[in-house]
């Protein structure tokens, strides 16, 4: 299960949404990130991403040394 992101609730749609602010579309991509300053160095926190937000959210992310992995959804396996 992908947790944090918008489409993972229980009463949410069975298609994960993207995670950019008022999109509304279908998830094809898993962005795994952590912030070193809180999170330990194995913890992967996630956003997901239609095709036309992957770009932008994985550079918000990457310019901050947040961003761990980008995956397509249908691979992501989350670690537990």
């Amino acid at each position: 299960m992908i947790l944090n992101v918008p489409g993972s609730e229980p009463s949410s749609p069975a298609t994960p949404i993207c995670s950019a602010k008022a999109c509304r579309a279908d998830a094809v991509w898993v962005l795994a990130w952590n912030n070193p300053k809180l999170h330990t160095p194995e913890r992967r926190k996630t956003w997901l991403a239609c095709e036309e937000h992957r770009e932008h959210l994985s550079q918000f992310l990457g310019v901050r040394g947040f961003l761990k992995d980008v995956v397509r959804l249908e691979e992501w396996v989350s670690p537990e």
